[in-house]
């Protein structure tokens, strides 16, 4: 390996680039040492690449008093070197990273060895090796730099969405989503989280219908529960009137069924939430409860577990290639509130909030005393929006029993 090693260094692009201190002479043999020495004497020299012929003239005019056998032993490795192909530069530069970690390592061992046995009184040494070899200890990268001509930028940037929001209030202010973004959605319980993905998803023109592959993931609410709201959703019927008419219910639900996957998910973490991902390669992903895939082992607070979690999701959707949809639950501060902001979302008021692409928070009017029915008025607060930079509030309206968000 040495030889080939030697081979490659006389390559000057290579020289250059682990020249000196990154390439040492106590790399090689003793023998090699040598033929290693008169390479960096000819790049000194003569600043071009050299071939193994003319290493070893200069080897042989700078070296006169060798002996006979010398003479046969140092033939004998040229002759080597000679039939030796080049490494390629990734190759070489690793080979010859390892075997300089490897007598930097036994020297720091070796310091270390001498300074616990008592025999060095300072750890001088070391600040040595470091002051002269730190940069070394850092890797050499061969980047590939993005790409950043206009085209590119412009078909990477891409204005239009894949996968259309189908509340018309809303569209008109985000036109929906693409792979890899994550939407955090947020709302105090009981104001129409589930059915609010169940609309987007389910509902006339949802994301089913545009031929979007999604998947719900539940692990608070019984997936027969959501599922019934799937229904409705889609249908337009309430629960009763499918129950009275199931033929009708099936024909409407049953064009877009088969892009629809439900599975309970209670205990699960978001190892097994990017599994599912790369097992079913879907387009939109809703978590439902998005915090409750959280891992809690190992973290000193609540909101640290949180960001890595949003962290986490936001890592999957990028690289499988899918929206995804984290609903949370929003603190007590929301409660009875229209206008919400971020640092409203529970447990987390700054680091899940920053993972997100897309934050839409849900309010509904307050109750008022004496009014028999709840108010079905909804108020999508878009508090954050990387997408198309618009902030606001939407209003529209929740149809309990269909589960449906019209405008």
């Amino acid at each position: 390996m040495e030889l080939s090693l030697i081979r490659s260094l006389m390559d000057k692009q290579f020289y250059d680039e682990h020249r000196g201190a990154k390439c040492p002479n106590r790399l090689f043999t003793k023998d090699v040492q040598k033929i290693k020495s008169t390479i960096d004497n000819a790049m000194q020299s003569y600043n071009r690449s050299v071939t193994p012929d003319e290493i070893e003239a200069l080897f042989i005019s700078n070296n006169p008093t060798m002996s006979t056998a010398q003479k046969v032993s140092y033939d004998g490795v040229f002759h080597k070197i000679k039939n030796e192909k080049p490494l390629g530069s990734d190759i070489a530069q690793e080979v010859l990273s390892k075997l300089f970690q490897q007598v930097i390592g036994e020297d720091i061992a070796n310091i270390g060895f001498e300074y616990v046995n008592g025999t060095s009184k300072s750890l001088e040494p070391l600040r040595h090796i470091i002051e002269n070899y730190g940069d070394d200890f850092i890797p050499n990268l061969n980047i590939e730099w993005d790409n950043i001509e206009i085209d590119n930028l412009l078909k990477k940037n891409e204005l239009e969405a894949r996968w259309h929001f189908n509340i018309p209030s809303l569209i008109r202010k985000i036109e929906g989503v693409n792979a890899g973004h994550l939407i955090e959605v947020g709302a105090r319980p009981n104001t129409g989280k589930t059915s609010f993905h169940a609309s987007l998803i389910a509902s006339p023109k949802g994301f089913a219908s545009q031929g979007a592959k999604c998947v719900v993931l539940c692990n608070e609410e019984a997936t027969h529960r959501v599922g019934a709201r799937y229904l409705t959703a889609s249908s337009g019927m309430t629960i009763h009137e499918v129950r009275d008419n199931p033929a009708k219910a099936k024909a409407l639900y049953e064009p877009i069924k088969n892009n629809i996957k439900l599975k309970e998910s209670t205990g699960r973490d978001m190892s097994w939430v990017e599994s599912v991902c790369k097992s079913f390669s879907p387009d939109i992903v809703i978590l439902d409860m998005g915090d409750k895939f959280a891992r809690t082992s190992g973290f000193a607070r609540q909101d640290e577990a949180l960001k890595a979690n949003a962290v986490h999701a936001r890592m999957i959707a990028k690289q499988h290639n899918c929206a995804i949809f984290y609903m949370s639950q929003l603190s007590a501060e929301a409660e009875g509130k229209v206008l919400l902001n971020q640092s409203m979302m529970e447990g987390s008021r700054t680091g899940k909030a920053a993972e997100a692409d897309l934050m839409l928070l849900i309010a509904k009017n307050p109750v008022v005393e004496g009014q028999d029915e709840e108010d079905n008025q909804r108020h999508i607060n878009v508090v954050k929006n990387k997408l198309t930079g618009w902030h606001g509030v939407i209003h529209c309206e929740l149809e309990y029993k269909t589960a449906r968000y019209i405008a």
